[in-house]
This record gives structure tokens, sequence and C-alpha cells, in this order.
């Protein structure tokens, strides 16, 4: 510092002023900061027009941390350097920045460190709620703000990383995750009032220690869900909840409080805590970057005191355990798209208080934002994150939830972990077996025949989900007969012999009651079994496999001549031929067993799954019959 604020011999034509300056050097050598002030003022008597007065005064008074009045002498230097006549001082001016640029330097890396913070949080110190202005106005309060206002005035070149550091340290909050109980404190039970001085009552003493623990860390800020968001103003919630993801990833540090974990719990209590059964708590142990889990007792628990229980192996494994979530994905987890399958099979079992939470919990995880509409119920908030996965994620199709997404927990084992591969997978035949196959059907009327059908299949359309409901194509079979098979001894499940128009006779076995008709006794309602059309059935190949002839260059011979006639021709020829082989091998293909989904039609004429909890396997009468299968169609599904 005072090698920076070195006083040049000629800076003073007066005398005294140069003895003043002499003096001041030597008390900012011996830290003697008020006699350095009465000698800064004397240097300001003589030539209140110089800049050199202000300069001692700031040292001194930035040493004696009076940091208000430092910053007012440095105001003052820099004015005296603009308006200085000698050209080599103003150039001084340069090295400095002006006090309205400072504060704006600071106030936009503020705002990009509020950006992924809360909209509220509670102030550990005066245990007050506070918005954003307040928290950017009590920084602006502190000594570390006002160190570093004087640091971004004396150093124009000051680097943005130092200003984020300070930014960061004061504004890291501390976010808990936890399970709600009983009476939870909202917003306005604790709006304008210092938390600490409330009634030490169920939530509210869980709220008083949560703030006392974050505070104890050295943090300045801390965040509950139940009181920091207000629950009766729409915007703020669906901000609050499409960014809850984002704040757990960016805070300081995640307190976990397992209120069911007794003092002194050894290895494994973790895993059976209730925590480990809710919603919510997905999102806020995968994304913190640094969490400590507490026992009943507010103490650490295993009593491991290391700063972050993530680079703990043993409670890592614990979760892992407990969750089914790989340690390493617990350790560094990216929300996206990738695994789509597995992601949401960690949270089939999971809980919520509200049904639709159980879909907007999973926002973050899959990095998408969609509007929170309480009152929707569960199965609109599940239909319209599906089908966002669905669009966006190339590891699921929408075969994926052909299924009954009327509850999360059928909707995901029921067809997430039962269709390991897709249920329209390829048969798995030998080429020499598909060959002979194809010999077999090889004359006119059924090439014509396998052609239009093939042309048909072409024009589908891939399986969507729209409007929470899943547009699927289909070969569609009409059911004409359900009957139970009376000669099974068991109750349950049931067994029913099931005929459908173009199939062979199937028995179907579900613990689901089916509706029995025959076409003696016909049904009302209207009932499928249904081969969901995979598009990879065609054989279409990739555009870079194309084969070389397609790329043929019909122009290298004058057009109209004999030799570009028997060019287009034997090309034309070629193409024919591939076009032939593929829809007879797809005629083959067809012909061979396949998953069949049983659907129900509803009211609305849209369709449900049933008997989904059994493998339905199908197949047609016979391969020369399987073009004269007349219904493809796009079915809509609930």
């Amino acid at each position: 510092m005072i090698s920076a604020w070195a006083v040049p011999n000629d800076a003073w034509p007066e005398s005294k002023a140069q003895v003043s300056a002499n003096r001041s050097m030597a008390n900012l050598e011996k830290s003697l900061w008020e006699e350095v002030l009465l000698d800064a003022q004397k240097v300001i008597d003589l030539n209140p027009l110089s800049h050199v007065g202000y300069r001692l005064k700031h040292t001194a008074l930035h040493g004696a941390q009076r940091y208000d009045e430092a910053i007012e002498a440095l105001t003052t230097m820099l004015a005296k350097l603009d308006n200085a006549h000698d050209m080599q001082i103003r150039k001084l001016r340069e090295q400095y920045v002006s006090p309205s640029k400072a504060d704006s330097m600071i106030q936009k890396v503020i705002n990009d460190q509020l950006d992924t913070a809360p909209l509220r949080l509670l102030d550990t110190t005066t245990g007050l709620l506070c918005d954003r202005e307040t928290q950017i106005s009590a920084f602006k309060t502190t000594t570390e703000y006002k160190q570093l206002f004087l640091s971004i005035m004396k150093h124009a070149d000051l680097s943005r990383e130092i200003i984020a550091d300070v930014v960061a340290k004061y504004f890291g909050c501390v976010m808990l995750s936890h399970r709600w109980e009983g009476k939870e404190p909202l917003l306005q039970d604790i709006k304008d009032k210092v938390v600490y001085q409330l009634e030490a009552t169920g939530g509210l003493r869980k709220l008083q220690l949560f703030c006392k623990k974050a505070r104890e860390a050295g943090f300045h800020w801390a965040w509950v869900d139940s009181c920091c968001i207000d629950q009766n103003n729409n915007v703020e919630l669906q901000k609050s909840l499409n960014s809850m993801f984002a704040w757990y990833y960016h805070a300081a540090l995640t307190i976990v409080y397992l209120s069911d974990v007794p003092p002194s719990s050894k290895s494994g209590a973790l895993a059976k805590s209730a925590w480990n059964t809710r919603g919510w708590t997905v999102p806020e142990f995968l994304a913190p970057r640094v969490i400590l889990f507490y026992r009943q007792d507010w103490t650490l628990y295993l009593d491991n005191d290391s700063h972050n229980h993530k680079e703990s192996v043993e409670i890592m494994h614990e979760l892992e355990d407990a969750t089914g979530v790989d340690a390493r994905a617990l350790i560094a987890f990216q929300p996206g798209m990738r695994d789509a399958r597995e992601k949401l099979k960690w949270a089939s079992t999971r809980i919520t208080t509200v049904g639709e939470d159980i879909a907007y919990s999973l926002f973050g995880i899959f990095s998408i934002q969609l509007p929170i509409l309480y009152g929707e119920n569960k199965e609109n908030a599940l239909g319209r994150l599906l089908q966002e996965i669905v669009a966006r994620s190339g590891d699921i199709t929408a075969l994926d939830w052909v299924g009954q997404p009327s509850t999360f927990n059928s909707c995901l084992p029921a067809n997430i972990s039962s269709y390991a591969a897709p249920p329209c997978a390829l048969p798995s035949l030998s080429e020499d077996e598909i060959q002979m196959a194809i010999s077999s059907l090889r004359h006119p009327v059924t090439v014509e025949l396998a052609l239009s059908f093939y042309d048909r299949l072409d024009n589908m359309s891939a399986a969507r989900f729209a409007n929470c409901r899943l547009h699927l194509p289909c070969i569609v079979h009409r059911v004409i007969e359900v009957r139970r098979r009376q000669d099974l001894a068991q109750e349950t499940p049931f067994t029913y012999g099931v005929k459908a128009d173009g199939l062979c006779d199937l028995l179907i076995t579900t613990q689901e009651a089916l509706v029995q008709f025959s076409w003696t006794r016909p049904t009302r309602q209207t009932f499928l079994l249904v081969r969901p059309w995979d598009r990879r059935l065609l054989e279409l190949p990739d555009f870079a496999e194309q084969p070389a002839f397609d790329n043929d260059v019909e122009d290298m011979s004058d057009p109209g001549t004999p030799l570009d006639h028997s060019h287009r021709s034997a090309r034309q020829e070629r193409i024919d031929s591939e076009r032939h082989s593929r829809a007879l091998r797809l005629i083959v293909r067809l012909g061979q067993p396949f998953g069949a989904f049983l659907l129900a039609q509803q009211r609305g004429g849209e369709y449900k799954r049933i008997a989904s909890d059994r493998d339905i396997i199908a197949q047609v009468k016979g391969v020369a019959s399987v073009h004269n299968v007349p219904d493809i169609r796009t079915l809509e599904i609930l």
C-alpha cells in the first residue's frame, strides 16, 4: 500500500506541505492513521486544488477501516484529477474507476449471481425474510462490499473473477431438503417477523434450527420451500417450481434434515428414512454439489463432519442402495434427456402430497420448463411431461408409454421396465429363412398386393403425444370374441380365449376382469388387438448407405440416345427389384409372432389399453394373408 501511494518529492512546491507529506509517509509505515489524517488535512488546507492530500486522507481512512469516509475522500480525489490543469496529472485519472461505474460493475455480477438464486431468502443473522432488493441493500452496508468497491475504484483492471468471488461468498445460500410434517410455517406466518423470536413449535422449531445451522456454517442466507415462496402468487409459484433445480444446483450448501433418523443412529438409517419416499427429494439430492445430512437432533449423520457428504463413500453407497440411483449420478448428476428411461424409474416409486407434483418435481431433472397448472390432475400433468420427453428424447419413443398413464406407478414400472426393448422389435429370422419365405410369395398378384400394403404403411407417421393423448399408428384387428376359460381352477389371474379378425386364436392371462362377449352375444363396446407400427420393418436404407447406382450420372451421354435409355432402364429395374424385395420381406416379417396390445374403446372415441400386466403374443393366420388386413390407422390412446 505504501509503495503504491508513494508521494513524489516535487509534488508540492510549498515547503510546509512537503514537511507534512514526509511526516505522513513515516506515519503510514507505522500505521499511525490518526496522525496521517492530521497531516493529510494540513496538505489539503495548504493546497485544496491538489489531489495529493485527498489521496493521503483516503489511505489513512482506509487503514483505519473507516470505509465510507475513505470512499468519499477517493471520490473527491478523482474530481481533483478531472479538474487538474497539468495534463500529466489528469492522465493519472485513467488508473481509476468512477463510483458509478464501480457500483455498476458490482451490480452486474450481483444480478448474475441472483439470477440462479431464490426470489426470497431468510437472513440467518436477523431472522427476517428478505426479497432481493433487501438482500442487495444489506450487502452494500457490509465491509466486504465497501472493500470491493474501493478496490475497483483504485484498479480499473480488477478482474471480474475477484468481484464474482466476493459476491458469491456473500450471497451463497443454504437450501433445506426435508419432509413436510404437520403444520409447516408459510410465508404469511413469518413475513415481517423475526423467525428466532417466534414460538419454537413444530415446523417453526425446524426452521429456527436450520437457520442457526446455516449461520454456524458461515452463510448469510437460507431457504425453505414452505415459507420462502408465496403459495398464493401463481406467477411466483410458476417461476419458483421451474427454477428450483437450478437453485439447488447453484446453492453453496444443501442441508438434508432426516426427522425420523434418531440420534446416534448407525449406517442404514438413512435408507429407511421416509425422506427417501418423497417426490420432491429426488431433485433435492441430485442437483446439489455440496450436501450434508442431519439427524433428528441436528447432528451430522454418522457423525461425519466432512464439508460435503457427497464425498463420503459410505453415505453415497447407502443412498445408492436406497434410491436405485448410481453413485456416480448422485455425485455429479447431469440434467437433460439422456438416459430418460432410467431417470423416470428413479422416481417411479415416489409419492407427493399433491398429485401433480409427481410430474412437476421432474421438470428440472429433464431440464425442461412447462406451465405449472395445479388442479389439472396428475394424469394431465404426467401426460404433458411424457409428451415433452418423447418429443425431445432419443432414448425413448412414444411406444414406451402405450399403457395406463392414469397413475404414475402403472405408467412407469409397467411400461418402461417391462419394455427393456421396444415391443415392436424385429423378429429374429435368419436371412435364409426370409429368402425361402419370399420365394414362395413371388407371383405377380402377391407382389402387387404386397407393394400396395407396403405403400400404405410407408405413409404412416410415427407415434407421438399430443394433448395428453398418444396417437399410435397401428395394424388393427377387431376382436370378435372374449370368453373366460372355466376349466382353470385358479380364481386369479383370469385366462380368456380371444378371437380377432385375421389372427390365430389366442389365450390372454391377466389380473384384470375383461368383458366377455361373442358373435351370439355381442357388446356395444369395441375391442381391438393392435400391432403398433414400427417403420423399421420397412427396411428403408439410410441416405448415406444408398447403393452407388442411385447416384448414377444420367447425362454422361446425350439425352435421348439408345445408351441413355439403356442406363435408365437398367437403373429402374434395379430400383423396382429392391422395392419389391422390401415389400415381400415386410410381408414375411409381419407373418411372425408379435407383441400385441388389447384396446377398449372409451365413450369419447379414444382407446385405453387393458390387460397390460402380461405380454400378449399374437400371430396372423398365414403369411399370404397378411396384406389382406384392411385396417391400418392411427388410434388415439389415453
